[in-house]
């Protein structure tokens, strides 16, 4: 007599599937637990702001244009966007936001450099920057020493604006040599402009020149003496003690007639 072996019954696919499912829906479930305790815990708001690079904006400017507060979803705002905000600042030419996990958020600013100061009538000194924007400056007084002085601008005149721009190409050495600079207009000219050095040279040039006639005027000034400069469309040179002779011969020429 021969035994039969039982049947082994297979499991069912059916109830395996839906143990899979079901653990799934669990570890779904434990992960959206985990980012709500996240969310609302303390360690994934900010926790500190730094703000370093600035000097004629205020950090607390920086900060209401960030339009970031301590205490706010530290992912909230991408940096990309923060840093977009920020240079909307007329004083701002570079920011770069950083996020240092866990809370602390850190701006760093470059601003335009100045180029120029200005003294009003009340005697207030107003620092110019490169990009033409005009700021209060009054703890600068000792720049003066290595930055041009404007007198005789008016307000808003976009010739200035225009200057100051270009004197941001220059570089700080041929900058520092830039005692005063003022307006000159001419009808050929209407941005013609009179520069005085600290090296006593009088140099009549344009805006619109400046930038390619700056190299020519350093090599005049290191190889000669003092004198007047002309830079437009053609350049000369004099040295004031032989127009000082014309001048006089000219004098002596009006007297005998």
């Amino acid at each position: 007599m021969s035994s039969q072996m039982p049947v082994l019954k297979e499991p069912s696919k059916k109830r395996m599937g839906s143990s899979k499912k079901l653990l799934y829906i669990l570890i779904l479930l434990f992960m959206a637990l985990l980012a709500v305790l996240f969310f609302n815990s303390s360690i994934s708001k900010i926790s500190e702001i730094q703000i370093e690079g600035t000097r004629f904006v205020s950090t607390e400017d920086i900060g209401k244009t960030s339009a970031i507060l301590v205490g706010d979803a530290f992912f909230r705002t991408s940096s990309s966007t923060i840093e977009e905000r920020i240079l909307a600042l007329p004083q701002i030419s570079q920011a770069k936001v950083t996020k240092v996990f866990p809370g602390l958020l850190k701006i760093s600013v470059e601003e335009f450099p100045v180029v120029a100061f200005e003294l009003s009538k009340q005697g207030e000194l107003t620092a110019l920057l490169s990009n033409g924007t005009s700021v209060e400056a009054d703890n600068d007084e000792m720049q003066l020493v290595d930055k041009p002085v404007l007198s005789g601008w008016t307000e808003g005149d976009p010739i200035k604006a225009e200057l100051t721009k270009q004197l941001g190409k220059i570089s700080a050495k041929q900058l520092s040599d830039l005692s005063e600079i003022l307006p000159y207009p001419s009808s050929a000219y209407p941005d013609r402009v009179v520069m005085y050095t600290r090296t006593k040279f009088e140099v009549v040039t344009a805006v619109s020149v400046l930038p390619e006639k700056i190299e020519a005027l350093n090599a005049v000034i290191e190889t000669q003496e003092p004198g007047k400069i002309t830079m437009l469309l053609a350049d000369t040179y004099v040295p004031f003690e032989t127009e000082s002779l014309e001048n006089m011969d000219s004098e002596q020429k009006e007297t005998t007639q």
